[in-house]
């Protein structure tokens, strides 16, 4: 007497190829796009149901955001301003001073470390801010970072945030997701790394 294949116990016929597969009796048809599973997991960024399984981040709050934010002005625009004094307190005549040297140095500082960060944020999603206060700007749909091409139409898109008297700044405050109107225009969510 032969049982069939010891690793196929129950007899089952592997699928054919080229051939679309029978549904099983008593389960009906699927059409349409495939449904999530019930207990599978909420997109990125999204808060999970409670009892849920986790590994999706906490989503960053408000004051972290601003932190990490006036931590990233404070590195790229203090050099400046204070290259700036220098120039202004070795002026002779203060009222009548000139930009010199120091604040011409200061401006270039002020451009390139813009642009450095603007590129850690697209390749890592950290700024030196971000890093320092433990937030990474992510995908909301994956995860994944935005690279620096969708980092740059981001900081554009913060334009947004305030023209209607600056809410969408405070948006994140009573949002679900905690996203400014930029954040929503491109897709991202700010995130708790640890």
């Amino acid at each position: 007497m032969s049982f069939g294949d010891p690793h196929n116990p129950y007899g089952q016929q592997p699928p054919q190829y080229g051939y679309p597969q029978q549904v099983p009796q008593g389960v009906p048809p699927q059409y349409g796009y495939p449904q999530p599973h019930p207990q599978a997991a909420p997109p990125y960024g999204a808060h999970p149901a409670p009892g849920a399984p986790g590994g999706i981040p906490e989503l960053a709050h408000w004051g972290l955001r601003v932190g990490a934010h006036l931590l990233d002005m404070l590195i790229i625009l203090g050099p400046m301003y204070a290259l700036g004094l220098i120039d202004l307190f070795n002026a002779p005549d203060p009222e009548t001073a000139q930009p010199g040297l120091f604040f011409v140095v200061g401006v270039l500082y002020a451009l390139a470390m813009g642009f450095f960060q603007l590129f850690k944020e697209g390749s890592s999603g950290q700024t030196i801010g971000k890093k320092v206060l433990g937030i990474s700007l992510r995908r909301a749909a994956d995860g994944s970072t935005l690279g620096f091409g969708m980092a740059l139409v981001r900081k554009l898109a913060h334009l947004l945030d305030g023209l209607p008297c600056y809410l969408g700044w405070l948006w994140p405050l009573w949002d679900d997701k905690k996203q400014t109107f930029a954040d929503k225009v491109c897709g991202t969510v700010v995130v708790r790394v640890h």
